[in-house]
């Protein structure tokens, strides 16, 4: 893979990086060049749209974006990009992260958004999505994904379950 940077993972808060750092362990996992930042919708909204608007222009493919309590990131990065934009909602105390799901999965039309499932699961699945949005121009990260997945399956049919004790 080239070294320039090619996804970007950001998130609302430092609070969110239990989450999205499973998005960052994919990327390293599969050497995606990638960046992590702190890119508040409400608490810093112009370095926010300062960013949506520079990702296309600094060669990001895609962005994966943690949405905490308000959910408003991907949203509000999506208006401004044309950069696919992978929304994670982030599990949050008071509602388990279902409100920050329904916030990415209302978007307008002609805001798209992909929605993952909520917390560390979702924060993978979105970078692998990204891993295989890239992989059709990479053929050694297609190559790595085929592997990936070829050791998912072999994990699944080594999988024993127990005998059940007679009642």
């Amino acid at each position: 893979m080239s070294a320039d940077i090619q996804v970007g993972v950001v998130m609302g808060s430092s609070s969110d990086w239990d989450t999205m750092q499973h998005a960052v362990q994919i990327f390293q996992q599969f050497g995606v060049a990638h960046e992590a930042r702190v890119v508040s919708a409400h608490r810093m909204p112009d370095d926010m749209f300062a960013y949506a608007e520079s990702a296309g222009p600094r060669g990001l493919r895609a962005i994966v974006a943690g949405a905490g309590g308000a959910a408003h990131l991907p949203g509000m990065l999506a208006s401004k990009t044309t950069v696919p934009v992978l929304g994670v909602p982030v599990q949050t105390k008071a509602l388990s992260g279902v409100d920050s799901l329904h916030s990415i999965v209302q978007m307008p039309k002609g805001v798209p958004v992909a929605t993952f499932a909520i917390g560390p699961a979702g924060a993978a699945n979105a970078a692998l999505f990204a891993v295989a949005m890239l992989a059709s121009d990479h053929p050694e990260l297609l190559q790595k994904l085929e592997a990936f997945r070829a050791a998912q399956t072999a994990a699944a049919r080594a999988m024993v379950v127990p005998p059940q004790e007679a009642p």
